[in-house]
């Protein structure tokens, strides 16, 4: 699986160089995920998504791993965005997606991470003639900003929760790299080295560890991503459609 980082020009958002920045959502549209076919995914969110998306985890050999969408099959292609940037009808919007064009950058190091507020300069909706106004007469944040900032700050404290969800899941042995093999009109697709929670070692934990993971919720987490997994075909459907002829 590959992941697009889709900000082309993120930038520190400063009260003085974007003093007159302005955001105009009537130009907003989806093209910028165009072409990504993984898309990060908080576990919060996990059970909206599995109605539209596979939900697989990602991450190095062995971890650390955190959750993702899978919303294409080949790289640099996002089949849940058409050609004018329209998300498709019906299916969940990805935070990681929403909160484009700000993003929270830097951390790390000991203790709490310290986190920039970014945004991408490249972004269309962007100028200082037409839109909401980042901030006000006084260099202070508008409203606007304060939300984008706030859910920037949730989703990335969700993110760190979604982290410690899948470290829980691989300490219990849980998860392990598998292949898919969708036929379509008598053609195999293979998708390859994706890595889900094994059902069957999940049916032989011990009554103690059941219990706990009910009771935390990860329970029902883990059973939405098996679910979710059901839209794999689905998503080989979409590929085929979007690449027949008659498109």
């Amino acid at each position: 699986m590959s992941s697009t980082n889709f900000y082309q020009r993120p930038a520190a958002l400063n009260r003085k160089h974007h003093r007159n920045l302005k955001l105009d959502t009537g130009k907003s549209n989806y093209l910028f995920a165009a072409h990504t076919n993984s898309l990060l995914l908080a576990s919060t969110e996990l059970i909206d998504a599995a109605a539209s998306y596979p939900l697989v985890f990602v991450g190095n050999d062995g971890g650390p791993y955190t959750l993702a969408a899978m919303v294409g099959l080949n790289n640099a292609e996002n089949l849940f965005v058409d050609a004018a940037g329209k998300w498709d009808a019906g299916s969940y919007v990805p935070a990681f997606v929403r909160r484009y064009p700000f993003v929270l950058s830097g951390g790390g190091g000991d203790g709490e991470p310290e986190m920039t507020v970014c945004i991408d300069e490249a972004f269309a909706g962007l100028n200082e003639a037409a839109g909401q106004p980042l901030f006000d007469t006084q260099g202070k944040e508008t409203p606007l900003l304060a939300a984008a900032i706030d859910f920037l700050q949730h989703f990335h404290a969700e993110m760190l929760n979604t982290n410690a969800f899948a470290e829980r899941l691989s300490t219990l042995g849980l998860l392990t790299a598998r292949s898919f093999e969708v036929l379509r009109n008598g053609n195999k697709l293979v998708v390859e080295g994706v890595v889900i929670i094994d059902a069957e070692k999940l049916a032989t934990l011990d009554d103690a560890t059941v219990l706990a993971m009910v009771r935390s919720g990860d329970m029902a987490l883990a059973h939405a991503h098996l679910l979710s997994l059901k839209q794999i075909p689905h998503l080989a459907v979409r590929m085929e459609e979007r690449h027949s002829p008659q498109s």
